[in-house]
């Protein structure tokens, strides 16, 4: 490891310890990192533990959409070789949306894992059509076909979900507060449920770093590498449909993390996705906390989402 990487770590790291501590200190109600530490051990007040209670479940569900979101889009942009690929662009949020939308509205979607089973079909139906729509073209799945097969999948989702929720008035208040796309008011209840399908995705984009630096270099220098293309590019893909479609499921669609995390990675590390998928892991949640920290100070006690 680099002077500069290591540096690129520790920096990241730090950056994670002093969000994490401002989104437990910031709210409508601020308060000092000493009674923070406090309530952490329990030697506070009742009103402040509960109070910094409430945050601790707020910050670690932001934590772990943070993380699945950015590794997610990382993972995107590597098998698309497409640098604005990420699961909103694609087309993965809206199809997840509208397998919830479609479970609301028939009475199937009436639990987390329901709405888990739901978002990760949705996720995958999705992103396998934009595939087949982009592969379709003379110069196959290429990174501008993708994006506007994405762009063409996610207004299309978008209108068979309005035109669902037209008549549904039960089912349109609960997708209203679900589709904001917020760390807030989400309970921590819904992670056993939805856990081991991010683990899965985790460990599956991890251990396909090398895969990924090869499709990098295209896919017949990848094959000559040994890598079977098309089998790394579709177990990556599952991963990183695990990952948006949990992801989405706890939190609702969080269109920006997955984005702009892998290039700040790439900016600070480099190319290789050894180095970019665990700057992801640290950055996602910075990025995630920082915007949700935001939007409750803007105006307080008002909170607004981090993200629509």
């Amino acid at each position: 490891m680099t002077k500069r990487s290591s540096t690129a770590v520790m920096v990241s790291i730090v950056m994670l310890a002093v969000t994490v501590m401002l989104s437990l200190m910031l709210g409508a109600q601020a308060l000092s990192p000493i009674e923070v530490v406090k309530a952490v051990f329990g030697g506070s007040t009742p009103e402040v533990q509960a109070i910094v209670q409430s945050r601790e479940s707020r910050t670690l569900i932001g934590i772990i959409v943070g993380i699945a979101i950015a590794l997610s889009g990382a993972a995107m942009q590597g098998i698309t070789r497409n640098p604005l690929a990420d699961p909103g662009l694609l087309g993965v949020d809206s199809g997840a949306a509208l397998a919830v939308v479609i479970g609301l509205t028939t009475g199937v979607a009436t639990s987390q894992l329901s709405f888990v089973l739901l978002a990760l079909l949705g996720g995958a139906v999705a992103a396998v059509l934009v595939y087949l729509i982009a592969s379709a073209g003379a110069r196959g799945p290429d990174p501008i076909t993708m994006t506007l097969a994405g762009a063409a999948m996610a207004a299309a989702a978008s209108g068979l979900i309005a035109g669902l929720l037209i008549t549904h008035q039960q089912a349109l208040d609960v997708y209203r507060f679900w589709s904001v796309g917020s760390v807030g008011g989400r309970d921590l209840s819904v992670l056993p449920t939805t856990l081991p399908f991010l683990i899965v995705g985790l460990l599956i984009v991890l251990a396909g770093a090398p895969a990924l630096n090869a499709l990098a270099l295209g896919d017949e220098m990848a094959t000559t590498l040994g890598h079977n293309v098309l089998r790394a590019r579709a177990l990556i893909a599952l991963g990183a449909v695990l990952l948006a479609a949990g992801a989405t499921s706890i939190a609702g669609p969080i269109a920006f993390v997955g984005l702009v995390i892998p290039h700040f990675a790439r900016i600070l590390r480099g190319p290789d996705y050894r180095s970019i998928l665990p700057l992801c892991i640290v950055l996602g949640p910075v990025l995630l906390l920082l915007a949700d920290v935001i939007g409750r100070v803007i105006q307080p006690p008002v909170k607004c989402p981090p993200a629509s």
